[in-house]
């Protein structure tokens, strides 16, 4: 699943490509999962300029005049460019086709993909907005293991499970430890760990794509990935499932509980 830094790079790329560009034909594949119809959504978009795209938790946001469409890639969606005059991908739900031939396309072979029209906002901050003390709060106030928090999008908006385990191994924090038992001076850890792992990433995989969608990259990852034996010093890499997702730890880690 896409999560925070791959969505803020596809936004920088997308944004860069085609900002200030005219819609000239939005095609919709599968209209399932929209909020509104195919013709309402085209109705709406086509003619109008892309003013910006700007990721919004693990969604993006794509500004056309007075619209805002939302997509939310889900666990297998993508995004594809597509050159001018070049054949749909294959499990296209959407494709954008601007003023001078070139576009881009969500890809989704689950169809699970989901483009929202004009969606409410929601009350949750974005990981990289919140600031300490609001995070100190979410913390404290929960019995559910840490990580689980980290991944809570009603609680803060765009880690998932990989960048969680990253998150927690750069802070030497066990993913099993009750998120109210953290101390304090841990906390202030864990939140600084945060933005540096996050920004990280979005250096890593700013670089890895240049001006092109060449999807999500985890190779830099030092915990998380079933391929990684040890971590960067030296302890083993072990792995057990949390909510049902699989997570990647080290014995580095210490358990407050």
């Amino acid at each position: 699943m896409a999560e925070l830094p791959d969505l803020q790079v596809f936004a920088q790329i997308l944004s860069h490509r085609f900002r200030g560009k005219t819609l000239e034909e939005l095609e919709v594949k599968v209209a399932k999962k929209l909020n509104v119809t195919a013709a309402q959504l085209k109705a709406k978009l086509e003619g109008e300029k892309l003013s910006k795209v700007l990721r919004y938790g693990k969604t993006l946001h794509f500004h056309f005049g007075k619209e805002v469409l939302q997509v939310h890639l889900m666990l297998r969606g993508k995004l594809e460019v597509l050159k001018k005059d070049s054949a749909l991908p294959k499990y296209t739900i959407l494709a954008f086709y601007f003023a001078g031939g070139e576009g881009f396309a969500v890809v989704d072979m689950l169809r699970a993909a989901t483009p929202t029209l004009n969606p409410e906002a929601v009350k949750a901050p974005d990981a990289l907005e919140m600031d300490e003390q609001y995070f100190a709060e979410a913390l404290s106030k929960s019995r559910k293991m840490v990580k689980e928090v980290l991944m809570d999008q009603k609680k803060m908006r765009g880690i998932g499970n990989s960048y969680a385990d990253e998150i927690l191994w750069d802070a030497r924090v066990s993913p099993f430890s009750v998120s109210s038992a953290i101390p304090e001076k841990i906390v202030k850890k864990l939140f600084k760990s945060l933005g540096a792992v996050l920004k990280e990433a979005i250096a890593a995989i700013a670089k890895e794509n240049g001006d092109e969608l060449r999807g999500e990259l985890r190779d830099f990852m030092k915990v998380h990935g079933a391929q990684l034996e040890k971590s960067p010093s030296g302890a083993a890499v072990k792995s057990e499932k949390i909510g049902g997702r699989t997570s990647y730890y080290t014995d580095e880690q210490k358990l407050y509980s």
